[in-house]
């Protein structure tokens, strides 16, 4: 395993660039000098993970390592969308998390090595529910970049400092854009979950407590579009019910693994 320097480095180049957003205060776009840190930290973060998750012919998916997965992705996403949009100011919100998961993938090492890593089927429920996941994490974290530009604008005082914020609606448009392409990829994960679970297990989906937080969310992002389309619903409505999916979806997968793994030791 790569020594704990690597892990160090890569989280040091997260938080340092979220760091440098903080400290300058500056209405300026994403500098190069950042642009080229963060790709550093995606590499190095990439090339840690490729060593903790692929052992012994097996997938090792513990607590800690799915984190990290699914945070490298929405830095990934973060970096790619920053190429199109100006989201300098969403530094502060995605960086700092991604920062403490590749330390919690180092010091929180988790032995649970997947089965049916060579089925079809459910390596593409796992590669499409963590893109989803990934996307939704994003949106969750850009609607809180919303609450905080949304509060300056009725002159309180914001919570954090953070730079100048980019106009709202265009932040607005990206959001949805994000929640549109996370809902159907949520949605293909549930199906895809459905005939994983009847082709390995014979058996029907089970509506435990991750089913039931999964649907929920799946449905409180559908309402979302759906209500932004019928009824045009925007700002703190949105922003709401960004969060509320997205905290459903986070108690689906998150806390199931955190209560199976770290609480029952499974």
């Amino acid at each position: 395993m790569p020594d704990l320097l690597l892990y160090l480095i890569t989280a040091l180049l997260y938080a340092g660039v979220a760091f440098n957003q903080w400290r300058q205060n500056r209405e300026e776009k994403f500098l190069l000098s950042e642009r080229v840190a963060l790709a550093t930290g995606l590499v190095f973060h990439g090339w840690l993970l490729a060593t903790d998750l692929f052992i012994g012919g097996g997938v090792n998916f513990g607590l800690s390592n799915a984190l990290s997965v699914i945070l490298w992705l929405t830095v990934l996403i973060y970096w790619l969308a920053s190429l199109r949009h100006d989201l300098h100011a969403l530094q502060a919100f995605v960086l700092p998390p991604a920062a403490l998961v590749v330390l919690l993938q180092k010091l929180l090492p988790e032995g649970h090595v997947l089965p049916y890593t060579g089925d079809v089927l459910f390596g593409a429920h796992l590669v499409i529910a963590l893109l989803a996941y990934s996307l939704l994490t994003f949106a969750a974290l850009h609607a809180g970049l919303m609450a905080m530009a949304e509060r300056s604008l009725h002159h309180k005082k914001p919570l954090i400092r953070l730079p100048e914020f980019p106009p709202i609606m265009p932040m607005e448009r990206l959001l949805f854009q994000i929640i549109t392409l996370g809902f159907v990829l949520l949605t293909l994960t549930v199906i895809s979950g459905i005939f994983f679970t009847e082709q390995l297990f014979h058996q029907p989906l089970q509506f435990n407590h991750k089913t039931v937080f999964s649907i929920a969310s799946w449905a409180i992002f559908g309402g979302l579009l759906l209500g932004r389309h019928i009824q045009g619903w925007r700002g703190r409505v949105a922003v709401r019910w960004t969060l509320v999916g997205f905290l459903l979806l986070l108690l689906a997968y998150v806390g199931s693994k955190f209560v199976l793994e770290v609480l029952l030791g499974r």
